[in-house]
């Protein structure tokens, strides 16, 4: 297997939105998705009095990360979960709190470089798609047992397929001949399924079916919707949470879930708002912020981020 290359998101704009949090002997970094580790290594080196607790359920990735991470030493602890489990992952280490989480929501490169991963669809390989080789459900399980309805509904909610309905029907053909096995076949299929109109704008046709299938092995927005509360719960006061999102679905959980976090639940009209009924979080970013044109001219991966963040301003009522 080739040595992946990462290059991290917004990397200096993500720095120094954690740096109000993170710039202090003994501050905690929860890096909840920390992939190959670049973003946790930044910081690691930015912020001098601070420790990380990388979060990944890839063990790959965890791999590379742990070599990357080495010369931090003990500043430095990998731990293998999904990262909606980041609660028990922070408890396990002794702690009731912690100063930031990060979460890049991406691909990883080594997941969408490495051939038997089977997540890109400009690569022929097996139609895998597991972020962790421990999970039982691949992509090619989805394909060819799921009845065409979960299928149809799958393609329109995760990939916002119009075709849907017209890939299913090709897909189900198909398998009633022989499986689904390998991302070409796929991309063909798609191909062959798309009306003329549709082949020539977005890129590659088979991109938002790939999208849905991903989502769907590997239960993101299910893991998304559980973690951003735990983030939310799991940082002290000026402690940050960071997400960097990469399509509309994922940013609108984000959205939704600090916009719920950094409003008053005050009845409209009230003089004064109660301390109790105070938000809990302030937005740092004003809406979501975008990678720079030079940015995604030399990495293409972060054209489609999403940057949000907000900031604990007072405990529990």
């Amino acid at each position: 297997m080739a040595e992946p290359q990462h290059v991290p998101v917004m990397l200096e704009r993500t720095l120094e939105v954690l740096a109000p949090a993170l710039d202090h002997d003994g501050a905690i970094l929860v890096d909840a998705t920390s992939g190959l580790g670049g973003h946790s290594e930044a910081a690691l080196r930015r912020f001098g009095g601070a420790r990380v607790i990388g979060i990944d359920r890839d063990p790959q990735a965890l791999e590379h990360a742990t070599a990357r991470l080495a010369p931090f030493g003990d500043r430095a602890r990998l731990v293998q979960r999904v990262y909606d489990d980041l609660v028990a992952v922070v408890e396990e280490q002794g702690l009731t709190s912690v100063d930031a989480v990060l979460m890049d929501l991406g691909v990883s490169s080594m997941q969408l470089d490495v051939d038997e991963r089977g997540f890109s669809y400009a690569r022929t390989a097996p139609l895998d798609m597991r972020m962790s080789q421990d999970d039982p459900l691949t992509a090619a399980e989805v394909l060819n047992t799921y009845p065409p309805g979960d299928l149809v509904r799958i393609l329109r909610t995760y990939g916002e397929e119009k075709h849907a309905t017209r890939i299913v029907d090709a897909v189900v053909r198909r398998r009633e001949r022989t499986p689904i096995a390998t991302s070409d076949e796929l991309v063909a299929l798609v191909r062959e399924a798309l009306p003329a109109a549709a082949m020539r704008t977005g890129g590659n046709p088979a991109k938002r079916t790939f999208q849905a299938l991903r989502i769907e092995v590997n239960d993101e927005l299910g893991a998304l919707r559980r973690a951003v509360p735990a983030a939310l719960d799991v940082v002290g006061v000026g402690g940050r949470v960071v997400v960097m999102a990469y399509h509309s679905l994922e940013d609108r959980i984000v959205k939704q879930a600090f916009s719920a976090a950094t409003t008053t639940d005050a009845p409209p009209g009230l003089p004064v708002v109660p301390d109790e009924l105070q938000p809990r979080f302030a937005s740092v970013t004003r809406g979501a912020e975008q990678a720079g044109e030079d940015e995604v001219e030399d990495n293409p991966r972060a054209k489609p981020v999403r940057l949000r963040a907000v900031e604990r301003i007072r405990e529990d009522a």
